[in-house]
């Protein structure tokens, strides 16, 4: 439940902070007052998105601070308190503290979820959606985990009737398709390409095209090295025997003596180097034009196959890929309708016992909502829930949801056939359903608290009395938190809040009251019969909030 809460600068509310008490409050006062932006700041508080525009004008930022109590999931201090923090800013920097630690947005809905249900005065549109009858008698029946198996099976089915559909359409090409893939690749294995291999073929063209120049290079370079007169070979022989013979007279020069052999070794290497590569370039010289022809089939195959070498070969490995799968597309397909037929069995086993539960549940829930609407006014009122299962005959149809369409149908009056809730349902009858459906599906839940945003729109008379005593009993296990403008459920509550606007200097201020009993008598009096109160209707207001509380009376309140 929760225990504080305070709000700062949102809309026309400047600071106000409410203690709140188990059991039931209300909340009232005139239509524009702010008593949503009260509920609006809880539904920010739990997580829900935010915007600048609720910041109050001319403040930076606006915050709202909750603190809940929750026993069965104590907070870190061991106090079972959880304090809850939100701060929105012009920016759009705002901030999330869950215990007074910074943390995203969504974990404080992580962290709220179980802690408050808010059901606004146009939560009613959930009967009006299919889906939502669907859902709801899922969430009854705690079919959840076999509804997600079942969900599970569907998409799977899906993504391989998607599988099958591919390989069936690549069977129809199959055999043009493995042409054409022979085709490229017998042409990228024949063209034997290597990696390096274009830098290879234009180094050796810039070879060939300076041959002329090489050739008189390496023939000045030979005479120079060896065959030529004087040539460096002959000069450092007879340097090296002048040497020689200096150092056999003054053995200090021994040391150059030695030195200059490895000159000789390297002068006469580089000779016979310059030699072979003459001679081999006059016997095996490449064809200028071999040499063009290869480096256009490279650029013609790049422009087909890839960037590079390495790209085309890479090509010719994922085409050999796909030509092997091409030549086993039979085998494949066999393995995908094997797949389907085995996903399909589990679709449709889960899916039956999905459907076994919901009617199981369904003839339990219309029980107990009858018993629900009956005490809301609507004692004659028939409620059915139609279940009807689909085929489970084809992989084709498989549902996330399963095989059953679900549906919520009523019989206000005695003699009325059962029909679509959603068709024939008034506002009152909704808001009566819609709390019958809420009360059900709260009872066996946690001490949390329910909200209920105006769900006497539309209403009055008895059925405002009704819905009073449904929501005062649901306070025995919940702390509910209402806003009405009807005397009728305001009389029920244990405490009451009057929020009221009031414009001083310009400025707008939205402030909140609890309310005394004779303050409340006023209140009631004040929606009993407008602006204009009469001692009669204080009257009338003290008598019920007497008979519907006990508070008031002797050694009460």
């Amino acid at each position: 439940m929760i225990k504080f809460l305070r709000i700062r600068n949102l809309a026309t509310i400047e600071d106000i902070r409410l203690d709140l008490d188990p059991g039931f409050s209300v909340l009232t006062g005139e239509t524009g007052a702010g008593k949503s932006i009260i509920i609006d700041s809880i539904r920010l508080v739990c997580g829900e998105k935010s915007s600048a525009d609720l910041i109050r004008t001319g403040r930076a930022e606006a915050s709202i601070e909750a603190i809940f109590t929750r026993p069965d999931a104590p907070a870190l201090d061991g106090s079972g308190d959880l304090v809850l923090q939100r701060q929105i800013t012009t920016d759009g920097t705002g901030r999330a503290y869950f215990d007074g630690v910074l943390t995203p947005a969504k974990k404080l809905r992580e962290a709220a979820a179980g802690l408050v249900d808010i059901y606004g005065q146009n939560d009613h549109i959930f009967l009006l959606r299919l889906e939502s009858h669907l859902d709801y008698l899922d969430a009854y029946a705690g079919a959840g985990p076999l509804r997600r198996e079942t969900a599970e099976a569907a998409q799977e089915l899906r993504r391989l009737a998607k599988l099958k559909a591919e390989w069936t359409a690549k069977e129809r090409e199959r055999r043009q398709r493995l042409d054409f893939l022979g085709y490229q690749i017998a042409e990228i294995e024949k063209a034997d390409l290597k990696p390096g291999e274009e830098d290879d073929l234009r180094a050796r063209r810039n070879i060939l095209k300076n041959a002329e120049k090489i050739s008189a290079l390496v023939d000045r370079a030979l005479e120079l090295a060896y065959t030529g007169d004087p040539a460096i070979a002959g000069q450092l022989a007879g340097l090296q025997h002048a040497i020689s013979e200096i150092a056999a007279i003054d053995p200090s020069f021994d040391e150059w003596s030695a030195a200059l052999g490895p000159f000789s070794i390297v002068v006469g290497e580089l000779a016979d180097a310059l030699a072979k590569y003459r001679d081999g370039r006059d016997g095996t010289a490449d064809s200028p034009e071999a040499v063009e022809e290869r480096l256009s089939l490279i650029e013609s195959f790049k422009r087909k196959y890839g960037g590079d070498i390495k790209d085309i070969r890479a090509y010719l490995a994922s085409i050999k890929s796909e030509s092997g799968d091409l030549a086993r597309i039979q085998d494949k397909l066999s393995q995908v309708e094997a797949d389907i037929a085995r996903t399909f069995a589990a679709y449709a086993s889960r899916a039956r016992a999905l459907s076994g539960r919901r009617r199981d549940a369904a003839r339990e829930l219309e029980e107990r909502i009858e018993k629900e609407i009956g005490l809301l006014g609507m004692k004659k009122a028939r409620f059915h829930i139609r279940v009807e299962g689909g085929p489970v005959d084809a992989p084709e149809r498989a549902k996330d949801g399963g095989i059953d369409d679900v549906e919520f149908l009523i019989s206000p009056n005695p003699g009325e056939e059962l029909r679509p809730l959603r068709r024939i349902a008034s506002g009152g009858e909704l808001s009566r359903i819609m709390l019958a459906l809420k009360a059900v599906g709260k009872e066996s839940s946690g001490a949390e608290t329910l909200i209920f945003d105006e769900i006497d729109a539309g209403i009055g008379g008895k059925t405002a009395e009704f819905i009073a005593q449904k929501l005062r009993s649901l306070a025995r296990t919940h702390q509910i938190i209402c806003i009405t403008h009807l005397p009728q459920i305001a009389s029920f509550a244990d405490q009451h809040f009057k929020i009221e606007k009031s414009v001083e200097k310009d400025r707008t201020y939205t402030t909140v009251q609890k309310l005394a009993f004779d303050e409340r008598v006023d209140e009631i009096a004040r929606l009993m019969s407008g602006s204009r109160i009469t001692d009669a209707a204080l009257e009338s207001a003290r008598d019920m909030i007497r008979h519907n509380t006990g508070i008031g009376k002797a050694g009460r309140g």
